[in-house]
């Protein structure tokens, strides 16, 4: 028999739609997590990078800086930045301890992960706070 004319005996599926499907909270924030370093690896250093290299070239240059990043729209951005780093941040340790096998049960791994998105906004609200 040729392969064509065997019958299919699982079926495959046609379409998968992403946005249709519900990640579970811990899922969610593993894929924050790695989207929090994206931001951080493309948006973050550069900036840090660009601010310690004017910091270090003269005053004036400081001041500039310091004068670009007083604008509302950087604000925001440095307070996202500031979510994006203690969110990977917590993240991260959450994921060390998962791999030391400590809150591998599911009711451990949904407070873990709920834990960590609430301390993230915790932490860049108190930032948002010190910044406006």
């Amino acid at each position: 028999m040729a392969a064509l004319d065997r019958p299919v005996v699982k079926p495959r599926p046609v379409y998968l739609n992403l946005f249709a499907i519900r990640l579970p909270l811990p899922g969610f924030v593993s894929f924050l997590h790695r989207a929090t370093g994206a931001l951080l690896f493309v948006l973050g250093i550069p900036l840090l990078l660009w601010g310690v290299e004017r910091a270090l070239s003269s005053p004036d240059a400081w001041n500039a800086v310091r004068a670009a990043l007083a604008h509302p729209f950087a604000r925001l951005v440095l307070i996202v930045l500031a979510w994006a780093y203690f969110h990977h941040f917590l993240a991260g340790i959450r994921h060390l301890l998962l791999d030391l096998h400590v809150g591998i049960d599911l009711a451990a791994a949904r407070r873990s992960s709920a834990l960590v998105l609430v301390l993230a906004l915790v932490l860049a609200l108190a930032v948002a706070v010190v910044l406006w």
